[in-house]
């Protein structure tokens, strides 16, 4: 098992239900593929270094996970297409 960094950016128009519901989707989306979720930062609100899809604000979050690949590329897939994650990206820390 692989270790990962994950950050998101959430739409700013999110309540917190919403956050909550993309939370469990994330989670269940890593132990449905064979991995473990070790930590995730609570959503905290920020202004975007640039405007991205219009818009200057997101919740931000880190999730920290292990897995295998296929768990990486399967994150990968499913938030390409989920509507309230405006940004994200996968990267494997340094050991």
């Amino acid at each position: 098992m692989r270790k990962y960094e994950m950050m998101v950016i959430a739409r700013p128009d999110l309540d917190e239900a919403g956050l909550q519901a993309l939370s469990d989707k994330i989670a269940e989306l890593i132990t449905s593929n064979g991995g473990t979720v070790e930590s995730q930062d609570a959503w905290k609100k920020q202004r975007l270094a640039y405007e991205i899809k219009h818009l200057r604000e997101g919740f931000y979050s880190v999730f920290n996970f292990t897995g295998e690949p296929r768990t990486a590329n399967e994150l990968n897939r499913v938030l390409k297409i989920t509507d309230e994650v405006v940004r994200f990206l996968i990267v494997r820390p340094a050991e």
